[in-house]
């Protein structure tokens, strides 16, 4: 990474909503890939497989993490983890567009944890369609940059504080295995090099994870996919914040809660503990 005097530049990356892309992500989620044409909207939320950075094999870092659309200043911290994000949904991308996104560093906020030393980077991305002026989606995302793990045999860092059990009866809930093959294909969509998802030697070893780590995005694609199902609309609005890393080849529990308007949403591990919290409107 490279020192940035200008937090506040604006970086722009241009693409195409492929339909291609968009029906692989599609069966990805296990869902009909055809049932999706060109001009169709693109479904909320799968704007993740847009705007994929293409870093440099010889400038992935360490932990194979590329890099995020923004220049981040050097900070000495060797690991990153996508901490939560908050989406806003303006309309909707049409599948076969052509779209832009600005994105800029908002924040770099030092702390400190049990586990030592992190920093937070919150980077705003607003994606516009092509000939609007409006973004149609405007996106806040939150990275925790983190120290070295400790040796091989401890276990892997929790992002945001300890788990917690969810005390919460839902009134929809989904299981879901997420295996090494959806963890593969999720990984080649996005272009995510990040080793902690597929490199099983350095995510137990170098991280101390007792497995691979299911990537951040696959809970909440199924979670808001869930919403879909039970609010029969579209959000408007997500915001989400992973607790606790989610395991390869261990079931996921996915719930959803209408609370009014607003539906409580959340991912739990195998034995329960709160994973990924999240609210829908």
């Amino acid at each position: 990474m490279n020192n940035d005097s200008d937090p506040a530049r604006v970086e722009e990356m241009d693409d195409v909503c492929a339909l291609p892309l968009v029906r692989r992500l599609a069966a990805t989620l296990d869902m009909d890939p055809h049932r999706l044409r060109a001009g169709d909207p693109l479904p909320r939320g799968w704007h993740v497989c847009l705007f994929t950075v293409d870093t440099r094999q010889s400038l992935l870092r360490p932990d194979g993490a590329a890099g995020l659309g923004v220049t981040l200043p050097d900070l000495g911290l060797p690991r990153l983890m996508m901490g939560g994000r908050r989406i806003l949904f303006s309309g909707d991308i049409p599948i076969g567009a052509a779209v832009r996104r600005e994105s800029r560093r908002t924040a770099v906020i030092p702390k400190e944890g049990r586990s030592g030393r992190f920093v937070i980077v919150t980077i705003q991305h607003d994606v516009f369609v092509q000939g609007e002026q409006h973004p149609v989606i405007e996106e806040q995302q939150d990275y925790v940059m983190r120290s070295a793990a400790e040796p091989a045999g401890a276990t892997g860092d929790r992002l945001m504080g300890e788990t917690q059990r969810q005390r919460a009866t839902a009134t929809a809930t989904r299981t879901v295995v997420a295996d090494e093959t959806l963890l593969f294909r999720y990984s080649a969509i996005t272009f995510n090099p990040h080793r902690i998802h597929y490199d099983f030697p350095y995510a137990t070893t170098h991280e101390g994870y007792p497995a691979l780590v299911v990537n951040g995005g696959i809970p909440s694609l199924l979670l808001i996919q869930l919403f879909r199902t039970e609010a029969h609309r579209q959000p408007v609005s997500v915001s989400a914040r992973n607790v606790a890393p989610l395991l390869c080849g261990q079931p996921m529990q996915l719930n959803a809660l209408r609370e009014g308007r607003t539906w409580r949403m959340w991912a739990q591990d195998s034995n329960g503990r709160l994973a990924l919290d999240a609210s829908m409107e």
